[in-house]
């Protein structure tokens, strides 16, 4: 038993009126504890359950991300060829259950038109056990759990699009996973996956929320952490991907400064996209409706494809308003250009 993590557990553990946030240096330490297994099973599943009931702290949760700094992969900025900067998604690794997502679609998209994209996840994961992003891809050809992270860095540079693997690339991490069903609950894990940043060069995190007190702590991690270029989407499910049954709440910061950060309100109604949000049924009937938005099939879920890949070619900078990128988004995908870059990648992983 480690004592040392058992002084940290007592502090975030003790009850609604007496349990004391960690400072940061505390929450770096109990997680660098947890990832090597210093601490004990019994006390790891006390410390995420704990922490889930109190709620992370913005200096909590950039201390958890400080030791994945430490500890976990990151892809380097070197011979990077893109003018963008590098766009991070955070979506939750345990994936959607009722809505047909499109974020494979959309990382494809901005990375033909050559603003490069990081994703990051592991398998089928407690607690919604929703579809992974691995799975997607492989439906549509391209193989991430093939790749080793020396590989995916060489992916990034020359496709411009990589997804870091967590089995692989971080197994420390991928070691916790087997807690989030044994507590049945999404711990604090699951909150700083979506804004962790496992890039070193010149970035733009987007990550999804479904709360506006998550929204809040995200910003005031960020600041935290120095980290300056970033939006927040009230997403379906809690990623990335903006409905089409309400509107889009978004909030964005480019620049270290309070007066840069906005809020966008964006109607689906305004531009001709307002539906239903388009359900999951099963993974295999996902991947056909991917495999047909690739193909350019006017299918409904096509719909969302643009709506989301024409929003993020005109909030990345490629377009200078929305109505052209929904109008560039759906001539990529008409044109064969997802299609091609589906291919460059498949190629690539089968020449490593």
């Amino acid at each position: 038993m480690s004592k040392a993590f058992r002084e940290l557990l007592k502090k975030v553990g003790s009850g609604t009126h007496t349990s004391k946030d960690l400072t940061r240096s505390e929450s770096a330490a109990a997680m660098r504890m947890m990832l090597l297994e210093e601490a004990t099973p019994a006390q790891i599943g006390a410390f995420l359950i704990a922490h889930r009931i109190k709620r992370p702290t913005p200096e909590e949760l950039a201390g958890m991300l400080d030791a994945y700094d430490q500890l976990g992969p990151t892809l380097a900025a070197d011979n990077m060829p893109w003018e963008q900067p590098v766009t991070v998604f955070g979506n939750p690794y345990d994936g959607r259950s009722r809505t047909a997502p499109v974020t494979p679609i959309t990382a494809l998209i901005l990375a033909a038109a050559q603003v490069p994209v990081i994703l990051h996840g592991g398998n089928c994961m407690p607690t919604k056990y929703g579809v992974p992003l691995v799975e997607m891809y492989q439906g549509l050809g391209v193989d991430f759990t093939k790749v080793s992270l020396s590989q995916a860095q060489n992916l990034l540079a020359t496709t411009g699009l990589s997804l870091i693997y967590l089995p692989h690339h971080f197994p420390l991490a991928d070691k916790l996973v087997t807690y989030r069903d044994q507590i049945g609950k999404r711990p604090p894990l699951a909150t700083l996956e979506l804004i962790w940043l496992p890039y070193l060069g010149k970035s733009h995190i987007i990550a999804g929320f479904v709360h506006p007190p998550t929204e809040d702590r995200f910003c005031q991690t960020f600041k935290l952490r120095n980290i300056h270029h970033y939006t927040t989407v009230k997403g379906l499910e809690g990623s990335c991907d903006l409905p089409r049954s309400r509107t889009s709440i978004i909030g964005t910061n480019k620049y270290p400064t309070p007066s840069t950060w906005q809020r966008l309100h964006i109607h689906p109604r305004d531009y001709g996209f307002a539906a239903k949000d388009v359900p999951l049924e099963s993974t295999t009937v996902l991947v056909e409706k991917l495999q047909a938005i690739v193909a350019g099939k006017p299918i409904e879920l096509m719909q969302d494809a643009i709506w989301n890949g024409g929003f993020y070619l005109w909030h990345c900078g490629v377009c200078p308003d929305l109505s052209a990128g929904l109008a560039k988004a759906e001539e990529m995908l008409i044109q064969g250009q997802v299609k091609a870059k589906i291919q460059e990648m498949s190629q690539q992983i089968a020449s490593f």
